[in-house]
């Protein structure tokens, strides 16, 4: 208890000491931290933006008016049994006209002059909206449905909005690289400035360093200030951080989530505290690793 007492003591000292270059360690510490909490609860929004959008994704197999009941129930049931498939629904010509007559204006029902035009349709939802595609050319394989494709057109039948899909997970395949990206670079710029902010820490006490180990100090004995100092910087700069983007979390966000009624613009509180915890365990590492390395490579002991 004694011994860290000391530690600490001394990381305090090492504050004034060297004031300068220890506020541009908890700074940059505090900015890195920032920008990684503020884009894991952006990425946060974006995944429960994109999920929605995705639990939308769907495909449509349209049927020919002459088709087999038979047929179709056979189509149905292989669907069903493809992987990823969560559940299949037949939707009759009638009810594919109700439906488009419920979301349409009345001079494009009007202009229909009683006809319905409207194919029937085996609806597919999915568990795993990723494997659209698969599922869809699954179902243009099969024989059946080629056999009650509507005016036996295979390809213009099975519809899922197939370049709409493809945008929509190379982009959120892109947002996820650059983000894993951004947040290697800021981990890696704080991990450098508290390592050159210890080593000047360590060179301005070399003397007393050297005191020390003629005297018989352990190792660890002389190490532990310099860890604890470095934890200190980590520590302060995550807990500026994680107040930071708490106070944008209750200021901007339920700002934006008004803007933008039609999205599901907001993060599970569980979400919220895995996140700080998260800053707070990753600033605590950089803030022991890089000390470490500082002693190791100035230290020499």
């Amino acid at each position: 208890m004694s011994s860290l007492f000391y530690f600490f003591k001394e990381s305090l000292t090492g504050f004034t000491r060297n004031l300068s270059t220890t506020l541009g360690s908890i700074i940059t510490i505090f900015l890195s931290l920032l920008i990684i909490g503020v884009f894991l609860v952006g990425g946060s929004i974006v995944n429960n933006i994109v999920s929605s959008i995705e639990d939308e994704v769907s495909i449509t197999a349209y049927v020919a008016d002459d088709a087999n009941d038979a047929t179709v129930k056979e189509v149905s049931d292989f669907i069903r049994g493809l992987d990823s498939v969560a559940s299949v629904s037949f939707t009759t010509k009638e009810q594919a006209l109700e439906n488009f007559q419920s979301t349409s204006s009345s001079d494009i029902i009007d202009s229909l002059d009683g006809a319905n035009p409207l194919p029937a349709s085996i609806d597919v939802e999915l568990s795993d909206p990723q494997q659209v595609e698969t599922v869809a050319q699954a179902i243009k394989d099969n024989a059946d449905y080629q056999s009650i494709a509507d005016e036996g057109d295979v390809e213009a039948s099975v519809r899922y909005g197939q370049q709409s899909i493809d945008r929509l997970f190379s982009m959120t395949n892109y947002i996820r690289y650059v983000g894993i990206a951004l947040v290697a670079l800021l981990i890696f710029i704080a991990f450098v400035f508290i390592n050159n902010t210890i080593r000047l820490a360590i060179l301005a006490r070399r003397k007393e360093i050297a005191i020390m180990r003629l005297v018989g100090a352990s190792n660890g004995f002389i190490r532990g200030p310099f860890l604890m100092e470095g934890a200190l910087h980590a520590l302060i700069g995550a807990a500026l951080a994680i107040g930071c983007v708490e106070l944008l979390r209750r200021l901007a966000l339920p700002e934006v989530a008004n803007a933008l009624v039609w999205l599901p613009v907001n993060v599970e509180t569980r979400t919220v505290l895995i996140i700080y915890l998260g800053l707070l365990v990753a600033g605590l590492v950089i803030g022991l690793l890089g000390s470490a390395l500082a002693m190791r490579r100035y230290l020499k002991v």
